[in-house]
Formats: structure tokens, C-alpha cells, sequence
């Protein structure tokens, strides 16, 4: 057993045995809880200015997600053309702000609704440079062979992450209510304590970032700017393995991939749910991502998964349509995380290992397109059908968003690429 533990780990973990990754890894990590611990602040802050609105949450997310649609090609181009360290370090900077107006305002009492969009706004512009930037360089720190590992790491930081801050948020909003309420369970300032403490875990990345050494990268000819995009669109146009992974990320994203919406508005609304179990919740769905995180990490092929993961998502989403309160939703929503975070570490896995570094910044801003540029639409839709004011009301309406999916999912089942196998294996193409 013990032989049979140190080879698991030793292949779950494989990337972080080279320096650099490791430093980055436990950088971002780090972060990644403060950020975390935010987005569920900002989540309940929006519902309790709102009176509970899942559309005022949609229309947040819309805020927050619209820059990823209209500049993640632009920002892919910048990417391959710029300097990786000087986006990462101008991205954290501005998200850094962003979180510090947020925190100021919240603790003074003044945010407003139309403050909070603004905020989101701001920083998903950051962040549409930011994440295809950051998943550009899972290649910069680790060879070839340990990039799906590196993909799935990534992956479990974020989910591990995702886990400690939602987990950590219902403490810290009740440390809050002393520390700057003045004892008030009901007053706003309670819930800028998430806010400070993420601005707080921006220096720590902001270091590591700024003392990384970034490998040079092979740069091909530059031309002009909507030419570079242009030929990131017809290398994904033209390449199966990587255009069908992308359709099915963003049908999903566009349908069921909306927990930013449907957790709390299941919490808050649905089992009325008030911080801690809010968080709870939310954990529980972090929980699941990290574990399927985990073992992917540990699978040697990153492709297998593509479609278990989506129909493990699709089949727990339709259980949480079903489930009467929150006790049981605890194992619901860690499925949920499970299929999800096996899903999405098998596509990129399949994109990363697919393009030249070239077009890399190009084809995974693209990556970013389909996976979070989808949000404004998706979230609008998700919170209409699952309005407890709307036609269906929350559990029809996320069946109606499950089913949704399916029939994306069946649409593509035969197309997608299944393994990694001998030459393609050794030159990182997927067969198909």
C-alpha cells in the first residue's frame, strides 16, 4: 500500500517537482483563497442589496464576464505579442484595485448595486487578460510530458482554493460583524472583511510574478493585430481536436456551467440559507472540483474524461433540481464540482497539448472566450429560467437548463477526440 501511495503521488504530483512551477503553483494558490473568499462576499453582497434578485446577480456576472466576450481574441494577440510578466503584473494590479475600492466602499456603508457592477466590470476586463495569459504559461515551467499534470494542478489550486475561500467566507462575514459592524448582524460593513483580506494576498503573487524567470518564447512573423487573430480563427477552424472541445465548453458554458448563479441563489432563496451554510454550499461544490482535479492529475491520459465528466455535470445538476434542502445538496454539489473540474482539466488539456507556442496566447484566449466569454449570456439565461419569479421557477428552470445541455453534448459525442495514443502521444496531438 505504502509502494502503491508513493507512486500515486509521485504521478498526481509530478509538475511540482521543477522550481519555478512550484513557486508559481503555491503563488497562485494562496491568491487564489483570497479571491475566492471575495467572489462569495461579492455573491452575497449583490442578493442582500438586491432583496434576493437572481437577476441582479445575473446582471453582475454580465458585468463581470462581458470583457472576456468582447476582448479575449484582442487580448490573445497582446498576449503573444507582450511580454507575459508585464500582463500578469498589470492584470494583478488592477484586480488589486478593484478589490480595494470594493472594500473601502463596503465598510464605509456607500456601495450601491451600480457600484458593484462597475467594480466587476473593471476587473473582468483584467481578468480577460489575466487568465489566458496565466494559462499560457503552464508550458513556460514544465516539460511537455508533465503539461496535462501541470493543467490539472492548476486546476486543483484553483478548486482547493475556490474550497478554503468559499469555506473561509461564512467566518470571516461573522468576524466581520465585530471587527467593522460593531456588533450588527445585519449591517453591509461586515462583508468588506473578505474584501481586506484579499487585498492583502495580492502581494504575494505580485512578488513571485515580478521575480519568475519567464523562458523566451518562439515568436513567429508579426503582422497586423486583427491578422494575428484572424490566424488563431482558422487554426481552431482547422484543427478537429481543438474546435470540437471548444463547441462543447461553450454549449456547457453557455447552459449549465452557471454555479456562480445557481449556488446562491439556491442557497439564499431556494433553502434560505444564511452565511455559513451559504458558504457551505459552496465549499461542498469546491469540494467535488477538487477532487476531480485530483484525479485527473493522476491519469495518464487527460483525454478520457471529456465526456464522463460532462455527463457526471449534466446528471448531478438535474439531482440539485431535486433536491429538497441544503443537507442534501452537500453530495450534489460535489458531483457537480467532480464532473465539472473533469471536463474542463480534460479540455484544456487536449488544447494545450494540441498548439504551438506560437499561437498559444491566441488559442487559449480563444479557450477563454468559450469558457468564460460565455458567462454574460449564459448567466442572463440562467437566472431567467431559474427565477423563482419566472414561468418555470428554480427547479423546472434548471432542468430546462440541464437538458439544454445534453443536447449539446450529444451532438458532439462522436466527435470529440478519445486518446492520446503513440506518435500523436509523444508529439502532444490528440488522436481522433
Amino acid at each position: 500500500m505504502t509502494a502503491g501511495f508513493q507512486a500515486w503521488r509521485s504521478r498526481t504530483f509530478s509538475a511540482l517537482q521543477h522550481p519555478n512551477y512550484r513557486r508559481y503553483w503555491f503563488s497562485q494558490l494562496l491568491s487564489l483563497v483570497g479571491s475566492w473568499m471575495q467572489a462569495t462576499a461579492q455573491q452575497y453582497l449583490v442578493l442582500e442589496l438586491s432583496g434576493g434578485s437572481s437577476a441582479a446577480l445575473g446582471w453582475v456576472t454580465v458585468a463581470q464576464f462581458t470583457p472576456s466576450l468582447l476582448l479575449s481574441l484582442f487580448a490573445g494577440a497582446v498576449i503573444d505579442r507582450v511580454p507575459r510578466r508585464q500582463v500578469l503584473l498589470a492584470t494583478q494590479i488592477t484586480l488589486l484595485l478593484t478589490a480595494t475600492a470594493l472594500a473601502v466602499t463596503t465598510h464605509l456603508g456607500v456601495v450601491t448595486l451600480p457600484l458593484v457592477m462597475l467594480i466587476a466590470f473593471v476587473g473582468g476586463v483584467a481578468n480577460a487578460f489575466d487568465m489566458p495569459a496565466r494559462q499560457s504559461m503552464v508550458v513556460d515551467f514544465v516539460p511537455r510530458s508533465d503539461v496535462p499534470n501541470a493543467v490539472a494542478l492548476n486546476s486543483l489550486s484553483f478548486n482547493v482554493s475556490r474550497t478554503l475561500g468559499q469555506a473561509l467566507f461564512g467566518v470571516v462575514a461573522a468576524l466581520g460583524v465585530s471587527l467593522l459592524a460593531g456588533g450588527n448582524t445585519d449591517n453591509v460593513a461586515r462583508l468588506a472583511l473578505p474584501f481586506y483580506l484579499n487585498v492583502a494576498s495580492f502581494f504575494v503573487v505580485l512578488y513571485v510574478i515580478a521575480t519568475l524567470p519567464f523562458p523566451e518564447r518562439e515568436q513567429g512573423v508579426r503582422g497586423r493585430m486583427t491578422d494575428d487573430i484572424k490566424e488563431g480563427l482558422r487554426y481552431v477552424r482547422g484543427t478537429p481536436a481543438v474546435r470540437d472541445v471548444m463547441l462543447l465548453v461553450g454549449a456547457l458554458s453557455l447552459t449549465i456551467i452557471n454555479f456562480n448563479v445557481i449556488i446562491p441563489y439556491y442557497a439564499r432563496v431556494v433553502f434560505n440559507a444564511r452565511e455559513a451554510t451559504f458558504g457551505a454550499l459552496s465549499a461542498a461544490f469546491g469540494i467535488g472540483a477538487m477532487a476531480g482535479a485530483l484525479w485527473q492529475a493522476s491519469r495518464p491520459n487527460p483525454l478520457r474524461n471529456l465526456r464522463v465528466g460532462a455527463a457526471i455535470l449534466l446528471v448531478s445538476a438535474a439531482l440539485l433540481a431535486l433536491t429538497p434542502g441544503p443537507v442534501l445538496a452537500f453530495p450534489v454539489l460535489a458531483a457537480c464540482g467532480f464532473g465539472m473540474l473533469s471536463l474542463l482539466v480534460s479540455a484544456n488539456s487536449t488544447v494545450q497539448l494540441t498548439i504551438p507556442d506560437a499561437l498559444r496566447g491566441r488559442v487559449m484566449s480563444l479557450y477563454s472566450f468559450v469558457l468564460v466569454g460565455m458567462g454574460p449570456p449564459g448567466a442572463l439565461i440562467a437566472s431567467t429560467l431559474i427565477s423563482r419569479e419566472g414561468l418555470l421557477g428554480p427547479r423546472w428552470g434548471l432542468l430546462v437548463l440541464t437538458g439544454l445541455g445534453l443536447l449539446a453534448l450529444l451532438a458532439l459525442w462522436g466527435r470529440l477526440p478519445r486518446r492520446l495514443t503513440g506518435t500523436d502521444a509523444a508529439q502532444g496531438r490528440p488522436a481522433v
